[in-house]
């Protein structure tokens, strides 16, 4: 992915790369993760159109645990908008407790990303860059 360079006119930006729920539907979970923290890595904000499932979250948080480094990589934060449950879900799925992955994901640079609001609602975030 390209890193976020000045424009012609000498701003500089922040790349917003937006992937479809159809495009991560045929990676592997692994390949969803390498694709979000090498996106992330070069400063980019991550926005999946489906989310994670919950395993795959908590494979994404211990894989940027591991890559961490003080003067590289400060980690990610990540936030999630979940749909209307009652909406998506069959009713043998909220019987079960079983939580659909159908919704917006936001991952960023935990250096340049910061969630100032989240409700049911909104995600407010103030994105910096560097």
């Amino acid at each position: 992915m390209p890193e976020a360079t000045a424009s012609d006119d000498g701003t500089d930006g922040v790349q917003i790369d937006l992937f479809s729920g159809n495009r991560m539907a045929n990676l592997t979970s692994m390949e969803k993760i390498r694709l979000i923290l090498d996106g992330v890595r070069d400063g980019n904000i991550v926005i999946l159109e489906e989310g994670l499932s919950p395993d795959e979250e908590s494979k994404l948080i211990e894989v940027t645990m591991a890559e961490i480094s003080p003067d590289e990589f400060n980690g990610i934060e990540i936030e999630t908008y979940p749909r209307s449950q009652t909406a998506d879900q069959s009713f043998l799925d909220r019987l079960m407790g079983r939580q659909s992955t159908q919704k917006l994901t936001v991952i960023g640079p935990a250096n340049q990303i910061q969630t100032l609001h989240k409700d049911e609602n909104l995600i407010s975030a103030l994105v910096s860059r560097k």
